[in-house]
């Protein structure tokens, strides 16, 4: 199916095709071609679309489309919103509608607007209005108190990664700006996974919506090789040490589970001599973006990073991506592992697998329908083991290490009171 046949206007089908050609779209992706015709049509859409799915294209198209066919006034006022979890995605959302934007007849002011940096130029951007803004909630809350934009002009808003907005707790962000959108509005709303507080919030807000279910393209479908190498907690960092050196990894990029846990891996790291650097939401917004400049362009070697990574961030020829600490559900999995094997690259995904967390990763496996063979490296053996609860030989509720869990505590505690009552 070519972009011809999805419903662009013959004035502006030549413009939008030059663009996308531009952008390696040689055919349109499964959530674009059901899509735009959709949104051409006014119609809401609610899409389950993954990372690499097209999806940014499947919704800037028909919104330019939509701008473009009217004339824009001596103040341009804000026509579309584009809701984002993250500043990078920000910044990529924004950068892919100027592309699509670049051969219009007429010129389409794009405001980018997100938190960590200074609002002043921000505001400063946004006088004289914009025609479409994709913001992080927080941010564009900050600009409204300000009294920068108004959005009582918008006509579509769109929400990227609804899930990962909500996992960030911008619901009451979300709450306010909504109140002061139009009633009147077309609603885009684009979401990897659907939890129940997504199913809410979709409902609450479209109108008799066209769902739609899209799967990456085939030329994004991912060569990732994944392995997963058994490893004692307290020797994770070691063997990270070790796979950097030995397999020659030129980049690298590491998860774990918390800020803290960011900062110190990347130090022990830079203590034995190779190039890391933390990434986290408390990082500025300007040492976020000099770190990944310098993990593009090869001055860093590895970059441990929070969640906050895990979606919107593409880095070209990626090569490895490790779980130094496993992700909480297997959509984090995903999106965590594809930042590697990007644009038909191949690439590998390392999980580092304890004995405390093997039936959390078999868990993983099986939602994501994987068996992902263990291994040891030599010299890092496991040495933890599982251990059945003596308290209780029937428990098989948990997973348990050296340190007893507070039920454990509760129970030794009942059974030292037990003589004692009766007597």
């Amino acid at each position: 199916m070519p972009f011809s046949s999805l419903g662009f206007s013959p004035a502006l089908l030549p413009v939008l095709s030059r663009a996308v050609a531009e952008m390696a779209y040689l055919a349109p992706t499964a959530v674009q071609a059901a899509a735009i015709p959709a949104i051409l049509q006014g119609r809401d859409i609610v899409a389950s679309a993954q990372t690499g799915s097209g999806k940014t294209a499947a919704f800037a198209l028909p919104l330019l489309h939509r701008l473009a066919e009217s004339p824009i006034g001596a103040k341009r006022r804000i026509r579309g919103l584009v809701l984002v979890p993250t500043r990078e995605l920000a910044a990529q959302v924004g950068e892919a509608i100027v592309s699509l934007a670049k051969y219009l007849p007429q010129r389409m002011k794009v405001a980018v607007v997100f938190g960590g940096v200074s609002i002043n130029p921000q505001m400063m951007n946004l006088r004289g209005g914009a025609d479409i803004v994709v913001a992080t909630p927080g941010r564009l809350i900050d600009l409204i108190d300000h009294n920068a934009l108004t959005l009582d002009a918008v006509e579509t808003l769109v929400l990227d990664e609804a899930d990962r907005l909500l996992d960030l707790g911008f619901g009451e962000e979300l709450g306010r700006i909504l109140q002061l959108l139009p009633a009147q509005r077309q609603n885009l709303f684009f979401s990897a996974t659907f939890p129940p507080a997504i199913e809410a919030l979709s409902a609450s807000m479209l109108q008799d919506p066209l769902r739609i279910e899209a799967q990456a393209a085939p030329q994004a479908d991912p060569d990732i090789a994944q392995r997963a190498i058994e490893v004692d907690p307290s020797r994770r960092t070691q063997l990270l040490r070790h796979l950097v050196q030995t397999e020659k990894w030129s980049r690298v990029l590491v998860f774990v589970a918390t800020k803290h846990a960011a900062e110190i891996v990347a130090d022990k790291l830079r203590k034995a001599d190779i190039e890391a650097e933390p990434f986290h939401g408390e990082l500025s917004q300007g040492k976020r973006s000099q770190v990944l400049l310098d993990f593009k362009e090869k001055r860093v070697q590895v970059v441990v990073a929070t969640d906050v990574a895990a979606r919107g961030l593409d880095i070209v020829q990626l090569p490895v991506v490790v779980n130094y600490d496993l992700p909480r559900s297997s959509s984090d999995y995903t999106h965590r592992i594809g930042r590697t094997g990007r644009a038909g690259e191949s690439g590998m995904a390392i999980s580092f697998v304890s004995a405390a967390t093997q039936a959390h990763f078999r868990l993983i496996e099986k939602r994501q329908r994987l068996s992902v063979p263990r291994e040891q490296v030599a010299g890092f053996e496991p040495v933890e083991v599982l251990q059945p609860n003596a308290a209780d030989p029937l428990s098989v509720g948990g997973i348990k290490g050296k340190r007893p869990s507070k039920k454990d505590k509760l129970r030794e505690a009942a059974g030292q009171l037990k003589p004692a009552q009766g007597t």
